[in-house]
């Protein structure tokens, strides 16, 4: 499952947010808070549900964000973030998420298209349609 938005901003900004493993409360609206430690982060969601992570990629240069929910809910999970630089001053954000069972990727895949309609309200900035 995949989702996108596109900004009216320069990438950097949106990778700021989407590539901090910290800010993940501020942009994903189901999620209450997260603690990072080296490689794992564990989230707290709003339900009360503890969702360990591990960490697999975090590229500032290609602007590339992967992890993978451990929790024994999941027999498989990957979730991959790309900002990409559109070259006219918008950038396009894309999130997308494999997992099994797949039931679990249409959850994640319907908060992720959640949590991308709330960025531009966060960066104060303009989606492109």
């Amino acid at each position: 499952m995949r989702h996108s938005i596109r900004l009216r901003c320069a990438p950097d900004a949106v990778w700021d947010v989407v590539g901090t493993p910290g800010r993940l409360p501020e942009w994903w609206l189901g999620v209450e808070s997260c603690e990072v430690d080296g490689d794992t982060r564990t989230i707290m969601t709003r339900a009360g549900l503890p969702m360990p992570e591990r960490l697999l990629t975090v590229d500032p240069d290609l602007r590339r964000f992967q992890y993978r929910i451990t929790s024994p809910l999941f027999v498989e999970h990957l979730s991959t973030i790309d900002v990409h630089d559109l070259g006219d001053d918008t950038c396009l954000t894309v999130y997308s998420v494999d997992a099994e069972p797949a039931v679990l990727a249409l959850v994640i895949g319907g908060a992720a298209r959640a949590a991308l309609a709330h960025l531009p309200e966060l960066l104060g900035v303009e989606p492109v349609h």
